[in-house]
């Protein structure tokens, strides 16, 4: 697959994407509810598209468990799963095939966006709840807003 494959194929299936020149990858920004945006790199192959997201950095705490919930998602879901880079930041990564329909593609695009929205703040309340109780302490106490941590409440303090 070349990347002028892959630029016709995101056409067919009506995908927006960027494809920066001199780069060997087209880069596809998908909207999220929880987290605000993924950017999905797709990267054409001799006869592979691979298919690339960063996720969340390395978790700070409980990285078994984050590890394991991420290893089970991983079971569920089509053309991508979770991995770690050298530095333990998660991503979600496959290898497809290069003879993809566009509905293919849009099917691994939709897993993608997915599990990257739905799978976010769980990751963040196991790999971050001490650092996220810390935030909610810090800005409570100096009436700063907390309307982006409202997906945290149960991490809240208690009301002295």
């Amino acid at each position: 697959m070349t990347k002028n494959d892959l630029i016709k194929l995101l056409d067919e299936a009506g995908i927006e994407y960027d494809a920066p020149e001199g780069k060997d990858f087209v880069a596809v920004i998908l909207p999220g509810t929880r987290r605000l945006k993924t950017v999905a790199l797709l990267i054409p192959g001799q006869n592979y598209l691979r298919i690339e997201a960063f996720v969340c950095r390395a978790v700070e705490e409980k990285q078994a468990d984050v590890y394991r919930f991420l290893l089970q998602k991983n079971n569920k879901t089509f053309g991508v799963a979770y991995t770690l880079d050298a530095n333990n930041d998660i991503y979600l990564a496959g290898y497809l095939p290069a003879n993809l329909s566009p509905q293919d593609l849009d099917r691994a695009l939709g897993q993608l966006l997915d599990r990257a929205d739905n799978d976010f703040n769980r990751m963040l309340e196991m790999g971050f709840e001490e650092s996220i109780r810390k935030e909610w302490a810090w800005r409570l106490s100096r009436g700063e807003s907390t309307r982006n941590l409202e997906a945290f409440e149960a991490l809240r303090p208690a009301e002295e």
